[in-house]
């Protein structure tokens, strides 16, 4: 770390247990030099993180002269989290071992128009069945995820899954969360500030400045596809005008092609005129398939977006000088080589800081499911934080979180 850690006697626990994750091993003395905390603090630690079965000694570290250290690593298989990616496309389902792994995965059609008590028993049934296909214990899954667009509409929602489940349930944002499965994933190495930008039906940004995810107040950060580029622009949903979202979302990109009958043959969209949300993400995966093919329609379509997509990144890094942007999310894990170069040269070429240091571009391998993964990460930060009982959301998060994004430098 570039400095001692200060963490509070509440969260000690959870940033000595993320350490150890991160380091993959590391001796007593290495956590003593990584936090500040004394020696005797840190053995109180590790014993009790021993004796809970969540961190086991394995050989020493090479000799310096002195005593050989007693080296430590993470028991990955001691508990596990489930997460959920609520979109109006698909439903993403990831379980997670304690380190962040991913030990199994699925991926379901979105909710539709079925009601809240249909979603919930289904989604406890899906669980569960992810749950079974490993086989792992029940009182071994620390809790479940569940990050959508707008959390704060599924506050019922997540109290009724935690009645069908039997399992605590943490909501948080999905841009937020695609942040923090970036970092569990290894996505961003050892920087501690950085930016996922997020687009699946939607285009968001999840925030991490100097290792810890910025939530704010009520855990809406990170809107970017609300950052107006157009003061004259289309009315956006939110209210205003010449929104991100409304100029060169996902849903824009297809309402433009929809309008080109020459390309609505050729990448064979389904949506008509509709701007239903399933058929907005099939057609955006038609119209990202015709532009890998060479439809050269299709690409422009495309590129035009990206050039909006990267004025607002290119914003956003400068306002939090960043190190750092990760494209995630279903849109990008589709269209990601379209877009990427684009908001690479945007940046290269306009990133205020570039003569201080370079920022780091780059597509997610995982852009699919990165906000699931974040999900189960969240559930295992949260739980192994001493924790009130309840479900918990963002803000609750925002008052808990230790400095848990750990970098060993």
């Amino acid at each position: 770390m570039s400095g001692p850690a200060r963490v509070t006697h509440a969260s000690t626990r959870a940033a000595v247990l993320d350490l150890v994750r991160a380091a993959g091993m590391i001796s007593r003395v290495g956590l003593v030099n990584a936090t500040g905390l004394t020696g005797g603090t840190i053995s109180t630690v590790v014993r009790g993180l021993i004796d809970e079965g969540l961190v086991a000694e394995t050989g020493h570290a090479e000799s310096t002269g002195g005593k050989r250290r007693v080296m430590l690593q993470l028991n990955h298989f001691a508990r596990y989290a489930v997460g959920v990616h609520l979109d109006d496309a698909r439903i993403t389902y990831v379980l997670t071992n304690l380190g962040g792994a991913v030990v199994a995965r699925i991926s379901r059609a979105g909710a539709g128009t079925d009601d809240q008590a249909a979603v919930v028993a289904r989604v406890a049934r899906e669980a569960d069945a992810l749950i079974d296909s490993v086989g792992v214990e029940r009182d071994r899954i620390l809790g479940l995820g569940l990050v959508a667009a707008r959390p704060a509409e599924h506050h019922e929602f997540g109290r009724a899954l935690e009645r069908a489940t039997g399992l605590p349930v943490v909501l948080d944002h999905d841009a937020t969360a695609a942040a923090i499965g970036e970092h569990w994933s290894g996505g961003v190495g050892a920087t501690s500030t950085f930016a996922a930008l997020f687009m699946g039906t939607g285009i968001g940004a999840g925030v991490v400045l100097g290792g810890t995810t910025y939530r704010g107040p009520s855990g809406h950060t990170g809107e970017i596809g609300h950052a107006c580029l157009d003061i004259d622009g289309p009315r956006c949903w939110c209210g205003a005008r010449g929104c991100l979202e409304v100029l060169a979302g996902p849903a824009a990109v297809v309402e433009q092609a929809r309008a080109d009958r020459a390309l609505t043959r050729a990448a064979g969209l389904v949506g008509g005129r509709t701007r239903a949300a399933t058929p907005v993400a099939a057609d955006f995966a038609a119209i990202s398939r015709a532009a890998r093919q060479g439809n050269t329609r299709a690409v422009a379509l495309l590129e035009r977006s990206a050039r909006y997509v990267a004025a607002a990144a290119r914003t956003l890094a400068n306002l939090l000088d960043l190190e750092v942007l990760v494209l995630t999310g279903p849109s990008f894990a589709i269209a990601g080589s379209v877009y990427l170069p684009v908001l690479r040269a945007e940046l290269d070429s306009a990133f205020i800081a570039r003569d201080a240091h370079p920022i780091s571009v780059r597509l997610s391998p995982s852009a699919a499911s990165a906000p699931a993964i974040g999900a189960a990460a969240i559930v295992l930060q949260s739980e192994l934080v001493p924790r009130r009982q309840g479900l918990r959301l963002p803000e609750d998060l925002a008052a808990e979180e230790p400095p848990v994004f750990q970098v060993l430098r």
